[in-house]
């Protein structure tokens, strides 16, 4: 048994889980600067509570990977195709244009052109979504199966990198400077993620049918969902997408009004870069970590309640944290403990998610899965603030843990389900 722990540990020397890491990184740079610290930049401005829950709305547009899936799969780049392949072109090309709207919120205020702010922010989500399915499907096809909780780990030790550089870094640098500085250099840290995929070696993605795309546009789109549903039953393919779309509610529910609660408590910025971005992140990695090991020596199934649980609880200490006198010491423990559970609960949820994906619909499939993880909660988070005005933190945060109920119901009955 021992051997067993320490070769699943020995997976993460890899030379591509470390490419995976940077990836990861890439893709995780955009989610802070667009939700998380945007809504912290917004806050400080003085934009409402109401004001900054509704914005959140912007995140349901990662419902268009779903069909942006298609296009990345069936549709190569000209000219870069020839240099980079099918994959690394469609992640150069996002890479870019990312970097070039965040340089464009650089330059802009959120008090006169709050309009034009979000603008840039939904252009972002877009390219991010391009980044994410083609990130993913090159995860996918990149390695076996078996390899596939730690490719997930390396991710979201990439991810949770990127947060820790796009939230507590931006903040460090607004503090001492201003948030326009701050984005710029954000901006940079892009070259990260390009530099990666010019470095990693393209796929080899299955071999697509040679038939005319549009004469069977409508077969090309629905082939993949169609395949997902023969494959696991009609019934059950249905409580496999619920359980999805609610996996992580209570984390992104929560997420959408962390920033207003800290900056409201009344931290600085600087406190709330040390402690829920710097004294967090090696909790995230830890967890990651675990997440993956968990994942290798016990399936794919059997973590996810506890996953669910854990999301669920550590809401709570929010709570405590909400109305208690506020210190940076019960600010640490409250952070440590959410960001090591999420981090865990995230890297067991994408494997979970590749464990379910046919070869042959690599990116389309996987697009669906990752929509669905945020679409629900997305919906759900925009009446954060709204919550929070009319109710308090205190009543937001038990609201936050609510709605975690249901996910852990249906990763018992996947549980059950995998035994029968």
């Amino acid at each position: 048994m021992t051997e067993n722990w320490r070769t699943a540990f020995l997976l993460y020397f890899k030379p591509i889980v470390f490419g995976m890491v940077a990836l990861g990184f890439s893709a995780g740079l955009p989610y802070q600067l667009i939700f998380f610290t945007f809504a912290l930049w917004l806050r400080d401005a003085g934009v409402d509570h109401a004001t900054i829950g509704f914005l959140s709305w912007i995140g349901i547009l990662y419902v268009l990977k779903i069909f942006l899936s298609f296009v990345v799969d069936r549709f190569p780049l000209p000219l870069l195709i020839r240099w980079l392949g099918r994959r690394r072109s469609w992640m150069l090309l996002a890479q870019f244009c990312i970097a070039a709207c965040l340089i464009g919120m650089s330059r802009q205020n959120p008090i006169t052109q709050l309009p034009q702010l979000t603008f840039l922010a939904i252009a972002i989500i877009f390219s991010s979504a391009i980044q994410d399915v083609v990130v993913d499907a090159y995860r996918i096809e990149a390695v076996s199966a078996d390899y596939q909780g730690t490719m997930s780990a390396a991710y979201v030790t990439g991810y949770r990198i990127a947060l820790l550089v796009s939230g507590a870094g931006t903040l460090y640098i607004a503090e001492y400077s201003n948030w326009q500085t701050a984005y710029f250099l954000m901006a940079g840290t892009m070259t990260i993620g390009i530099v990666a995929t010019l470095l990693i070696k393209e796929p080899n993605p299955p071999v697509l049918e040679q038939e005319p795309l549009f004469d069977n546009l409508l077969k090309n789109l629905l082939s993949p969902f169609t395949e997902f549903f023969q494959r696991n039953g009609r019934g059950w393919s249905f409580v496999i997408l619920l359980f999805v779309g609610i996996y992580k509610m209570s984390d992104i529910t929560l997420g959408v009004m962390a920033g207003s609660f800290y900056m409201d408590l009344g931290f600085t910025k600087s406190e709330i870069a040390n402690v829920t971005k710097v004294f967090s992140f090696f909790s995230a990695i830890v967890g990651a970590t675990f997440g993956g090991v968990l994942v290798v020596r016990c399936s794919v199934v059997k973590p996810l309640l506890f996953g669910t649980i854990a999301a669920a609880v550590t809401n709570l200490l929010f709570v405590a944290l909400a109305v208690s006198k506020p210190t940076l010491t019960w600010l640490a423990i409250v952070v440590t403990a959410d960001s090591f559970f999420a981090s865990m609960a995230t890297t067991i949820l994408i494997a979970y998610l590749s464990s379910l994906i046919s070869k042959e619909h690599t990116a389309t499939q996987y697009a669906l899965f990752s929509s669905l993880i945020t679409l629900p909660s997305q919906i759900v988070g925009g009446f954060s603030g709204m919550v929070v005005e009319y109710y308090g933190y205190p009543i937001f945060f038990i609201y936050t843990a609510v709605v975690g109920l249901p996910a852990i119901l249906l990763a018992a009955i996947l549980i059950r389900k995998k035994h029968e």
